[in-house]
């Protein structure tokens, strides 16, 4: 599969956020953690704020982040790290991320007909939209991705 820089950067963007707001000092009763810039994130991450920017509108429209304006504006989770998956930040700012050439309605991948590696790749872009939304920004930050990605059963004999 191939991952737009599009949604590397939005997942990186997103999980420097949630690194903030769970390093953040406790706000009083009532009271919100403050919103962090675009800017810090950017600087943090080593990332162009311009292109930030364009990530954080398909982020707020998908309701994962809320914005603040004006001085000491900037933007906070919607959610609590745990429940956003990082498949609901990849599928906000991508426009695509299958792994065919084809629509799964559509299987005309060559000379009219089905490829003969279509459901291969169908599968394999399965797989990967199944991780990613088996993790969640807070995975992340815990460090509890190695070890997710399980080999598959063979079922093969042992030979003695």
């Amino acid at each position: 599969m191939r991952l737009s820089t599009r949604g590397r950067y939005a997942v990186m963007a997103m999980v420097e956020l949630a690194a903030r707001e769970a390093r953040a000092e406790a706000p009083p009763p009532g009271k919100r953690t403050p919103p962090v810039s675009l800017a810090e994130i950017a600087a943090a991450q080593m990332l162009s704020l311009a292109y930030l920017e364009q990530l954080f509108g398909p982020l707020r429209r998908a309701g994962l982040v809320a914005s603040a304006r004006g001085p000491g504006g900037g933007y906070r989770l919607a959610y609590h790290a745990a429940d956003i998956t990082i498949a609901m930040v990849v599928e906000a700012v991508e426009d695509n991320i299958r792994t065919i050439r084809c629509d799964a309605e559509s299987p005309n991948c060559v000379g009219g007909g089905k490829c003969a590696t279509h459901d291969l790749w169908a599968e394999l872009s399965e797989h990967v939209r199944l991780f990613m939304e088996g993790l969640t920004l807070a995975d992340v930050l815990a460090g509890q991705v190695v070890g997710r990605a399980a080999a598959p059963h063979r079922g093969l004999p042992i030979e003695a």
